[in-house]
């Protein structure tokens, strides 16, 4: 069962990882969020395994342009309904093995951990 990298093609990140991943002959199902979207249950999925202070990337573009209020106060809920209504803030790429995920990408972490 190949894995699923989950991201945006035109996200640099996302692309080092899809190459990487090609190089080193994993297979892999790309799923673009920003045109399919994201589901809830995944998501919040994400945020219990890593926490949404890793899941949320408020370092982008989208996040920065939110009004404060929107970035106040944040929590695991009112990370995960942002990162629903605007899949850009999910930090990139999410690589789902199955038993875990891994969220970015670090060559060395994905060597031990994929291949």
């Amino acid at each position: 069962m190949p894995v699923t990298l989950y991201g945006i093609p035109n996200c640099d990140t996302v692309k080092k990882a899809r190459v990487w991943l090609d190089q080193h002959g994993v297979a892999f199902d790309f799923h673009d969020y920003k045109k399919s979207g994201i589901d809830r249950p995944r998501l919040e999925a994400w945020v219990s395994e890593h926490g949404w202070e890793t899941v949320l990337n408020r370092a982008g573009t989208t996040f920065r342009a939110l009004p404060d209020a929107d970035k106040a106060d944040l929590n695991a809920a009112k990370a995960v309904a942002l990162m629903l209504a605007q899949p850009s803030m999910i930090k990139r790429p999410v690589l789902d093995l199955g038993d875990r995920t891994l969220v970015g990408f670090k060559p060395e972490l994905y060597a031990a951990l994929v291949v």
